[in-house]
């Protein structure tokens, strides 16, 4: 199991309070955790986020320049996120409005960031 820390470890449980929602919904899986498919997605997107090129200061996934996920798990994940980002205001609402406000958080390129640090130093 990936260890992730402050913000990326908050992004990763917010995600899997997302796709619980949306598993209990839509697949027939009689325990209180995730099927096997959506356990299999969250390692993925655990790693993918501790690989991520911003570490603690990334943005939203969908305003990050660059694509961590593969086509078909990124597919799945804004499918989870549209049905279970209405019912996160109900559910959990505290983090629904922490992600909310990262929407805020404005991406810049990596390479950007790079050739800034350089120009500084």
């Amino acid at each position: 199991m990936i260890s992730l820390t402050g913000r990326l470890k908050r992004e990763h449980q917010t995600l899997v309070c997302m796709t619980a929602i949306y598993c209990k919904a839509h697949h027939n899986h009689q325990n209180d955790g995730l099927c096997d498919n959506c356990t299999d997605l969250m390692d993925y997107s655990a790693a993918r986020l501790a690989k991520c090129p911003y570490g603690q200061t990334k943005p939203n996934c969908n305003k990050c320049p660059i694509y961590c996920y593969k086509k078909q798990p990124r597919d799945y994940v804004r499918r989870i996120m549209r049905y279970s980002g209405p019912r996160m205001l109900v559910q959990h609402p505290f983090r629904a409005l922490a992600h909310t406000l990262n929407k805020l958080r404005q991406a810049i390129h990596p390479r950007e960031l790079r050739r800034a640090r350089n120009r500084n130093q």
